[in-house]
């Protein structure tokens, strides 16, 4: 209903396999995903989605640990949300994982290169959210861009977990400490994918995060 309000048309299913067979016949234009759902679990509906589809997906989980073992995979989620969420959340996530998704769709435009960030080896497209590190493409969600953006924006200045705070949800919804260090943790991770001796990003502790270029 809250979607539904916000001008979205929505078609829902109460199991996995009936999402998938819905998907095969025609794809919507992004999908939110329960981890946890009868006859076929989000994690391997996405494994299958992912055989002939692009198409954004939002998952929704209560574990943390799901959490990791979904990006440690790079499965091809584009973001998640953990419960307990705000609705207003929910909303804004998805609107910016299809800007997202339509963006990478669109044709380059190479004249205008002012949503560019360089620093070092690291390369950040914000029209694409697409980021790259010594030339190899790596895959974030929505709320990793826009912690690393806030940090490589002014290298060699430290974030404090409140700025980053809110650079990743603005006035959104109340997070703790915890949750920047959680998303900090999977960003390194990520990044050490690709490149293991990764170190740009260092902690001060009690204080925050600093990025320094390379």
């Amino acid at each position: 209903m809250t979607l539904e309000a916000e001008g979205f048309d929505v078609e829902t299913f109460t199991d996995g396999q009936s999402a998938l067979d819905a998907f095969e016949r025609r794809q919507p234009d992004m999908a939110v995903l329960d981890i946890k759902m009868p006859r076929m679990d989000g994690m391997d509906l996405l494994q299958r989605l992912r055989r002939f589809s692009v198409l954004p997906v939002i998952f929704l989980t209560s574990k943390e640990d799901e959490i990791d073992e979904i990006l440690g995979l790079r499965m091809g989620a584009d973001d998640y949300m953990k419960k307990p969420f705000s609705q207003r959340l929910l909303v804004e996530r998805i609107r910016a994982v299809l800007r997202r998704h339509e963006a990478r769709q669109a044709p380059a435009a190479p004249t205008d290169d002012r949503h560019l960030l360089e620093r070092g080896h690291l390369r950040m497209d914000s029209l694409r959210h697409a980021v790259g590190w010594r030339g190899q493409e790596v895959s974030l969600t929505v709320t990793e861009f826009l912690l690393l953006q806030a940090m490589a924006g002014r290298p060699g200045f430290v974030r404090t977990r409140d700025q980053l705070m809110q650079a990743a949800y603005q006035n959104e919804v109340h997070v703790d400490d915890r949750t920047i260090d959680s998303h900090i943790k999977r960003l390194r991770k990520k990044l050490r994918m690709v490149d293991p001796g990764f170190s740009a990003i260092e902690t001060l502790y009690g204080i925050g995060y600093r990025y320094n270029e390379v």
